[in-house]
């Protein structure tokens, strides 16, 4: 047996800490990829493949670097040939955390534990999961129920109509709390989604226009200046807090805070808003340095907003998406094509952020994420100048990010954020995901936490005391992020 009860856990007081506090604490998952529709639903999911391949990025990178043809990855390959290609995949991925989270999920879902995922198991799993997917108890609300989940944040745009949410919300059989996640990038970045970053073009022109006229329609509004552009979007965040939104979320190439106060104008904005509304013939001169001052200006305001709400701002910060044009043009957008960048202005744009909303007393509460593991500790630092003695844990390093989601990128989030404030304020892991299999990343942190406490209580660098350090594993598991959220 691999995944056995003591996974991960190397000492007694490790395994006290988890087995005792640790794992009967229900989950916050308060950033997802997940897709209310199939919570409304309750959705059935066909077979395995559905539910564990689909969507799953992380798994398609190592498929393709196991000499997997795309086919059986993002195309048309039937669901078998696309398993059985991920089963020949897995022996090969020892020491990546796609062999752990792969076998602690089988475990913990389905309770296979007396094999590993290879060709020659491949039959069995297939089958055996298959089976058990057709039951009433492997619905996707069972599989939330089931893995002590308490509330869910789903990532939303502005113009989403919250449908979902809102059946949901009036569904008395659904268990499990599910809010929206206000996330506006769309907005203010015409270049988001293009290969390698891109530069504007007629065709993202066209298309950020066109999602500019859908905000129109959805805040029943005409946009034809920047102050119209503030004015849908107060409208949509006023609409997503009725519907218990409590944070917004923004991703981020490069984050740019950028210019003197002469310059972060609303008026300066509204004439290179103009420029883009209008498709202006000199569009060519809308440069860089617009573009983030059109950004730096709608950031600020986005906060502005939060911060009188009670939200909770969230940052992520560091990532190059869509750098393989092939497979974009192919098969599009968070396909596995995307890593990490490097910026080498971000300390000076976030002390800038932070203190222009800070002087202001507008800066809401806050979580940064680096995906670039050389971001961490200047990150964690910066957020200290902005706590605000109020708030316990106003500003917070965030969890291991997408490429960082592992274990020891775990560990050294973790030991980040004891160095340079207090882990006993944290709000804890999230899964980050599209898959409602992926709960179990909880279960992964939280192991990797207890292992690391308890390896420092068995050492003398802590002190033995169960009250003392098991209150605090009960608070980054779950009680801070209850507290911190204030979900209705």
């Amino acid at each position: 047996m691999f995944i056995t009860e003591n996974f991960l856990l190397r000492t007694p007081s490790a395994v006290n800490l988890y087995h005792n506090f640790a794992k009967p604490m229900p989950i916050i998952d308060y950033h997802s990829h997940l897709q209310p529709s199939e919570i409304a639903d309750n959705k059935h999911f066909r077979n395995i493949t559905e539910v564990w391949l689909s969507g799953d990025h992380y798994k398609w990178r190592a498929m393709r670097a196991a000499g997997v043809d795309e086919r059986f990855i993002t195309s048309n390959a039937s669901d078998r040939e696309k398993f059985d290609k991920w089963a020949w995949t897995v022996p090969q991925t020892l020491r990546n955390p796609l062999y752990h989270w792969t076998h602690l999920e089988l475990a913990r879902v389905f309770s296979i534990t007396d094999r590993l995922l290879n060709p020659q198991t491949a039959d069995y799993i297939w089958n055996t999961t298959n089976e058990l997917l057709q039951q009433d108890n492997f619905t996707v609300r069972e599989l939330i129920r089931r893995s002590n989940v308490e509330v869910i944040c789903t990532t939303d745009d502005p113009i989403d109509t919250l449908e979902h949410h809102k059946r949901i919300a009036a569904d008395k059989s659904c268990e499990v709390k599910v809010f929206p996640t206000f996330r506006p990038d769309k907005i203010f970045n015409i270049n988001a989604l293009l290969p390698n970053g891109g530069v504007p073009t007629k065709e993202s022109l066209r298309d950020y226009n066109v999602y500019i006229d859908k905000l129109a329609a959805a805040a029943n509004i005409k946009i034809n200046d920047f102050d119209s552009l503030l004015e849908a979007i107060k409208i949509r965040h006023d609409y997503f807090h009725q519907h218990g939104c409590r944070l917004s979320d923004h991703g981020f190439r490069e984050f740019n805070y950028y210019g003197t106060a002469e310059r972060l104008t609303n008026s300066n904005c509204d004439k290179i808003f103009q420029k883009l509304r209008n498709r202006s013939p000199d569009i060519e001169q809308i440069d860089s340095i617009d573009e983030m001052v059109l950004s730096s200006v709608l950031m600020r305001e986005i906060a502005k907003l939060d911060a009188e709400k009670g939200w909770t701002i969230q940052l992520h910060v560091g990532v190059i998406r869509n750098n393989n044009t092939r497979l974009f043009k192919q098969s599009g957008v968070d396909i596995g094509c995307d890593s990490m960048n490097s910026d080498n202005f971000i300390t000076h744009c976030f002390s800038r952020f932070f203190d222009h909303l800070d002087k202001e007393s507008k800066l809401p509460k806050t979580i940064v994420y680096n995906l670039n593991p050389v971001d961490g500790d200047m990150m964690a630092t910066m957020i200290g100048n902005f706590q605000d003695g109020k708030t316990p844990g106003k500003m917070q390093y965030g969890s291991g990010w997408w490429f960082l989601d592992q274990r020891d990128g775990m560990r050294r989030q973790i030991d980040i954020l004891s160095n340079y404030g207090l882990l006993s304020k944290f709000v804890g892991m999230l899964t980050d995901s599209r898959s409602f299999l992926s709960f179990t990343r909880h279960e992964y942190f939280r192991r990797i936490l207890c292992d690391i406490l308890g390896e420092e209580v068995e050492n003398g660098l802590l002190p033995s005391d169960d009250e003392l350090i098991g209150n605090m594993v009960n608070g980054i598991c779950y009680n801070n992020a209850k507290e911190y959220f204030g979900f209705g």
